[in-house]
């Protein structure tokens, strides 16, 4: 197990609960040295552990926990695939999109949870990466986030 791995596990993500292929969308895509790591909502262990909309029915707390969960995800589909965190040179960027309220505006907030995650487990430099948080008036299922990132891979 990676260092990377390991600060993961240490986070409170263990790594055999990734998400699991489906039959019409790919975990990554990878284009040259670049991976595309499909949206990933809260699912942990098959159940989905944030539903509603964010402040009303689930706090800016909770929900910045999910959009962390989404990013350990997007972490195990890349061990699931790649077989290791130390294939990924850095993050370039982050996509999180926080199921809102009309009136919200701290998506930012929702999806730093995703944003650290990343830099606790990659570092400060490998980790520091752009982003878009945006409000969204749905999501599938009723979450509350998901969030998707792009990857550079090491040569």
């Amino acid at each position: 197990m990676s260092d990377r791995e390991k600060k993961l596990e240490a986070a409170g993500y263990p790594l055999d609960r990734g998400p699991k292929e489906g039959p019409v969308i790919d975990l990554l895509s990878i284009l040259g040295d670049t991976v595309y790591a499909s949206g990933q909502v809260p699912y942990d262990a098959g159940v989905l552990t944030s539903k509603g909309k964010v402040p009303s029915q689930v706090s800016v707390e909770d929900a910045t926990k999910a959009a962390a969960l989404c990013a350990a995800n997007i972490l195990r589909a890349i061990i699931t695939k790649l077989g290791s965190l130390d294939r990924i040179e850095r993050v370039v960027r982050v996509t999180g999109y926080v199921n809102t309220d009309p009136d919200f505006t701290d998506c930012h907030l929702v999806i730093n949870g995703a944003t650290n995650l990343l830099k606790e487990v990659f570092g400060p430099e490998a980790g520091r990466h752009a982003r878009t948080a945006l409000g969204m008036g749905q999501l599938p299922l009723g979450t509350s986030v998901e969030v998707e990132a792009i990857f550079q891979l090491k040569k």
